[in-house]
């Protein structure tokens, strides 16, 4: 355990955070920058006594479940988490569980991409983030519920009312195998979330075609170039798919942009948005 710079650690990640960002008043004279270290305590459960040791160095070996609670309370990213781990001499364990948290970075940027559909999926293929034109392109997620967003689900184990492959995409096959691949992967880096252990366990009880892809234990994946959507008011709408890793978060930006023979329907898209033009009003 490397005291100092464990205390030297914890300082700067408090002394980063404002209390608006942790949902507390800032209150009169605040002469720390940051969050004070009674806050941290609080924050992360935690006397504050002992978390003004641990900050002087003089505190005595903190336990895994204390450094997961500061990690919690100080909002570290990945690296830093590991980081933290290091320099208490814990080894860190596997992540808790998939992040579903954004970069307002990232919602910014898929803003900017007026003329391409773009959604963000969670470790567990959930949709956590998507532009207007993906709205329009396949379907307004803010309506759904959470447990509705996830394409896995909706591949596997569609609703009863849906008929054929998810959004008319064209390599539901090749979409499918990826998908157990990437999930296969997942549940490996998150062995002890509840939520992952969950989604595995219903696809496999729920989906005989999952079942046979999960038991090919595969891991490797091909990224798909092209596919093709079949939209209920515009047609067929060709597009080139590009990925971005989010890696400090296990997320992914999918961005579709029109094929050559597809502008016209994703300008047609950006128009008329998520209306239906083919249900009578």
């Amino acid at each position: 355990m490397n005291r100092q710079e464990l205390a030297g650690f914890l300082r700067s990640r408090r002394e980063r955070i404002t209390p608006a960002d942790v949902g507390l008043p800032a209150g009169p004279r605040r002469r720390t920058p940051g969050l004070r270290r009674e806050e941290v305590a609080q924050l992360a459960y935690i006397s504050t006594e002992y978390y003004a040791r641990l900050e002087q160095a003089r505190a005595p070996h903190p336990s895994r479940e204390v450094l997961a609670q500061l990690a919690r309370a100080l909002r570290l990213s990945a690296p830093e988490r590991d980081h933290l781990h290091h320099l208490a001499g814990v080894p860190p364990g596997p992540p808790p569980g998939p992040s579903r948290e954004v970069r307002p970075s990232i919602v910014q940027l898929l803003d900017r991409l007026p003329e391409a559909a773009a959604i963000v999926l969670s470790a567990t293929y959930e949709v956590i983030a998507w532009n207007n034109l993906a709205a329009a392109l396949m379907e307004d997620f803010s309506l759904l519920p959470r447990r509705d967003r996830n394409l896995a689900r909706r591949t596997f184990l569609p609703p009863r009312e849906e008929g054929g492959s998810l959004y008319g995409v064209s390599d539901t096959d090749e979409f499918s195998r990826t998908m157990t691949q990437h999930l296969r992967a997942t549940a490996a880096r998150y062995p002890d979330d509840p939520e992952v252990r969950t989604l595995v366990d219903e696809l496999l009880a729920g989906s005989p075609e999952f079942a046979a892809l999960w038991a090919t234990h595969e891991v490797a994946t091909r990224p798909i170039l092209c596919k093709t959507f079949q939209h209920p008011t515009v047609g067929f709408v060709a597009v080139h798919c590009d990925v971005l890793d989010i890696t400090d978060r296990d997320q992914r930006v999918f961005i579709y942009t029109a094929a050559p023979g597809s502008e016209e329907a994703m300008r047609l898209l950006s128009v008329i948005g998520t209306q239906r033009m083919d249900v009578p009003g």
